[in-house]
């Protein structure tokens, strides 16, 4: 058994030796890169198409069965116009549209707990089928049946938390249609990115939208976004500041205490 434990041991002193090989790993990339850009402001993403990247999947959701749409050749009014001139908001992949974010979001919670609970459990095994004196054969030192097991245990609990949050964002992100679902919703994808002097703010958006939502100004507010992911954020040396080492995330996520 001691052995066993030995290995178990090494084991998980390889896992842990592993997993921080690879975070210093992955670190010192984003070391090297940040490397390559002292005395330079953080670089510029590229213009790409967000359907190339490696990370992207196409999004897939619970749709009607189709219908087959009614044709009016003498009507001179279109399904789904909002008028008899051309419709100018985004209905294709590749059409812009700009997504509204007028965020105030606030929230207050407080809550407290409080446990305790005490446990006391004794034992006597005065007589046993007359086999109680045998146990001084199997026991090391002699015992007293009477009083065989006493076990006391108490324990007690507290916490105490509160949340106070207060959120205000007011920006307007251009997006692009990458795809039309079945049921003829709409995937966007839209990316911002502003540098000022040695530091960029970068905002993402994505999410799927009804066609219905979209104003006569060819604009959508946040709220009507299912599967939002809004993302505001930023790199360069003001971020560098705040952002903690990587060796205190390596031991905030493994050490226990």
């Amino acid at each position: 058994m001691p052995g066993k434990n030995v290995q178990i041991s090494w084991r998980r002193v390889a896992l842990v030796s592993t997993l921080i090989g690879a975070t210093a790993l992955l670190s010192g990339c984003n070391a090297m890169k940040r490397l390559s850009e002292v005395g330079e402001p953080p670089k510029l993403s590229s213009i790409d198409n967000p359907t190339q990247s490696e990370t992207y999947r196409p999004v897939s959701l619970p749709m009607p069965a189709p219908q087959v749409a009614e044709r009016n050749p003498n009507s001179l009014w279109r399904s789904g116009a909002r008028s008899f001139f051309k419709d100018q908001r985004a209905n294709q992949v590749g059409d812009i549209l700009t997504v509204v974010v007028d965020m105030e979001d606030s929230a207050a919670l407080a809550n407290s707990t409080a446990r305790s609970r005490t446990n006391s459990e004794d034992l006597a095994v005065p007589s046993l089928f007359g086999l109680e004196a045998e146990l001084t054969k199997v026991l090391p030192e002699a015992i007293d049946p009477s009083s065989m097991f006493d076990l006391d245990s108490s324990t007690s609990n507290a916490g105490a938390g509160t949340l106070d949050r207060n959120e205000e964002i007011d920006l307007r992100v251009a997006a692009i249609v990458i795809q039309v679902l079945p049921n003829g919703n709409y995937v966007i994808h839209g990316r911002q990115e502003i540098r000022v002097n040695s530091e960029v703010r970068e905002v993402q958006i994505a999410g799927v939208i009804r066609a219905a939502d979209i104003s006569s100004a060819n604009e959508v507010n946040y709220d009507k976004i299912a599967e939002a992911r809004i993302s505001y954020g930023g790199r360069g040396t003001i971020s560098d500041v705040q952002q903690p080492r990587y060796g205190s995330e390596v031991l905030d996520i493994i050490l226990p205490f």
